[in-house]
């Protein structure tokens, strides 16, 4: 009995300790939208999701290789002040009043005091705003004598990068409201944050950043500044879904022998890729180094976060088609993509790394239809031999006659010896 007793009071206790954990829990907030980069894809490369220069946000606060710039966050604020008309302590309030849902937004518990929160909220808030600014405004630069941030072009660049991390964001709603709290939309009519993060991004990515975007984001809850990238490529309507039974597509250059054209798309949106009568109609997409930081960012949020991964959708679909530097070269020559690597072959290496462990699902995948039918396409062997004809045998005029000739010639020798046969 004293046993069985002992073994009840073990219970109680762990029940007990169980609870109190339990119930110190905090609910799980709708508001949740910056994670840490899964392990999985930080392992592939790890530099594509850590901030060089810039930190914004609790992810990476305080990190000794970013404390150089935290003085000029504190000038940027100064400047912020001195141009908005407000005060700091107004600021200090609105940081305060929505301190919970601020830190609702980040997937993990911040460990900073209320004070510590708020300040690195706050600077990071008006640094962003004032680099948006001067960037669209060079009368703000001018006026403001050494700016070590824009007197440094390499600095600008690397900034520019920072902002599109992950783990490097802070809440859009927050930029808006102190934005909207200051006089300076009053006083640059037709400016608002949205129109500053467009700005500051089509410089550095003119073929991904879509001017149409500020007409639509009014419709999109944007959540921080990589959704709004991502939202920019965000289809107004999704090619309608197919079960995908296989993720399989030939290469570029084996469509092509299967006959397959290729034609740049007037579409401004990279996932507008469409197959019609023979022609593979794909957007222009600009790769440039930084492109591997873009996408593997956008991926890792859509894993996180997103139902639609319409741009891991992309990857795999450039993966497949993109297979060597063979397929760059052809994709190139019809202006599809414009290639600023080193080589062919790294631009094929930069798909086929992304590729490693990206999500697809075969319920939702946007271009089943476009892969079945390319798939189709590449199957009926009429369309192999009319390529091969045409590519090998009437790739040029002169080739062209050539073969004409000897055809007729063939012929005409058939002939002869047919007449030769019956006169004997």
């Amino acid at each position: 009995m004293g046993r069985s007793s002992q073994v009840l009071l073990d219970i109680d206790e762990l029940a007990n300790t169980i609870r109190e954990k339990l119930e110190i829990l905090h609910p799980l907030s709708d508001e949740c939208c910056i994670y840490r980069v899964p392990d999985r894809l930080r392992q592939l490369n790890h530099k594509a999701y850590t901030p060089r220069v810039l930190s914004i946000g609790p992810l990476h606060h305080g990190g000794k290789e970013l404390q150089a710039m935290e003085e000029h966050k504190n000038r940027y604020l100064q400047d912020f002040l001195r141009l908005s008309g407000v005060s700091l302590e107004d600021c200090i309030q609105i940081f305060q009043q929505c301190e919970i849902r601020l830190r609702n937004c980040y997937a993990e518990t911040i460990q900073l005091s209320s004070n510590d929160f708020v300040k690195m909220m706050l600077l990071d808030a008006s640094f962003i705003i004032m680099l948006f600014l001067k960037h669209c405004f060079g009368d703000l630069r001018n006026r403001i004598r050494n700016d070590r941030i824009y007197n440094k072009p390499w600095l600008i660049l690397d900034i520019r990068f920072d902002l599109i991390l992950l783990e490097n964001q802070i809440p859009f709603f927050i930029l808006e409201d102190l934005f909207m709290l200051s006089n300076i939309p009053t006083r640059l009519e037709g400016v608002s944050i949205v129109k500053l993060v467009y700005e500051f991004f089509r410089d550095g990515w003119d073929s991904w950043v879509k001017a149409d975007v500020l007409e639509r984001h009014s419709s999109f809850k944007i959540e921080h500044i990589l959704d709004f990238l991502r939202i920019c490529q965000q289809p107004s309507e999704l090619q309608p879904h197919k079960e995908l039974r296989m993720l399989v597509v030939p290469s570029t250059t084996e469509l092509y022998q299967a006959g397959v054209k290729f034609q740049l798309s007037s579409s401004k949106n990279v996932l507008d890729i469409k197959f019609k009568n023979g022609i593979l109609e794909i957007p222009r997409f600009r790769i440039v180094d930084q492109t591997e930081i873009l996408l593997r960012n956008l991926q890792a949020f859509e894993q996180c976060h997103c139902l639609d991964n319409y741009v891991g959708d992309y990857i795999a679909m450039m993966a497949m088609l993109v297979n060597s530097a063979n397929d760059v070269e052809l994709l190139s020559q019809n202006g599809i993509i414009e290639n600023w690597l080193r080589s062919n072959e790294a631009l094929a290496a930069l798909f086929r790394e992304v590729e490693k462990e990206n999500i697809v699902f075969p319920d939702r995948y946007c271009f089943s239809a476009v892969i079945e039918d390319l798939n189709v396409h590449c199957r009926a062997p009429w369309h192999k031999w009319k390529a091969n004809l045409k590519q090998n045998y009437f790739n040029t005029p002169w080739v062209g006659i050539s073969v004409v000739a000897a055809a007729i010639l063939l012929f005409l020798t058939v002939i002869q010896t047919v007449c030769s046969l019956l006169q004997v």
